[in-house]
């Protein structure tokens, strides 16, 4: 069954503004590399643009562009300086000036979707409502197929849970269906989660499938 359009995510559709995903993770999980997937797999049907968070670089806009993810014009290194949690939970100045320069420079009428990248955080992160419509929280199984049962509201509670690098399962002795059922039981039935493996390119289609449809509300 296909869930209703969070209220976020509706209040965007009604205002014609973009629609804001938030994609958080722990470093190295692969958010950098889901960013530029879904840029890859989107960017000829939709008017995209990208924010990064990086706590003293712009090392993760720097990636994208060298991979002709978008247009230079289209993304947007924030040095937050500090914690990440807070510049996309608590006081979200920082990424709100940056999606209002998106806008400017590409028409909030005309701008369709941007990308909000977290820094490299923790299981309790959270994108304010202000801030993102729709929350991805990216784990890399290689890290253990613990990690999922440790709860916390990024596991919780995020609008989709990706399980990422699952062909270092069988290296790192981490069991798929372990990581499965713990993410099952620590988000309930309602919360959906895809194992991927996005440096290969495995999963994505089903992301860009949930997105599509419960986001961006195309078939």
């Amino acid at each position: 069954m296909i869930a209703a359009p969070s209220p976020s995510a509706a209040a965007a559709a009604t205002a014609k503004r973009p629609v804001r995903v938030g994609i958080g993770g722990p470093v190295g999980s692969g958010k950098t590399m889901l960013v530029w997937r879904l840029c890859e797999r989107l960017r000829a049907e939709f008017s995209l643009g990208v924010i990064t968070n990086d706590i003293y670089t712009r090392e993760d806009s720097e990636f994208l562009l060298r991979q002709n993810a978008l247009p230079t014009e289209r993304v947007i290194g924030v040095e937050t300086g500090g914690c990440p949690h807070t510049a996309i939970r608590d006081d979200t100045s920082m990424n709100m000036g940056a999606v209002a320069e998106l806008e400017r420079r590409h028409g909030v009428d005309r701008l369709q979707v941007i990308l909000i990248e977290s820094g490299g955080d923790n299981l309790s992160a959270t994108f304010s409502p202000e801030l993102a419509d729709a929350f991805i929280y990216v784990i890399d199984v290689a890290q253990g197929d613990k990690i999922p049962r440790k709860g916390g509201p990024a596991i919780r509670y995020s609008d989709l849970l990706v399980l990422n690098k699952t062909a270092l399962a069988p290296h790192v002795g981490a069991d798929l269906g372990v990581l499965a059922r713990d993410a099952r039981l620590m988000r309930g039935e309602g919360r959906p989660f895809l194992f991927c493996d996005l440096k290969s390119g495995q999963g994505l289609e089903d992301v860009v499938g949930w997105l599509r449809r419960e986001y961006l509300f195309v078939a």
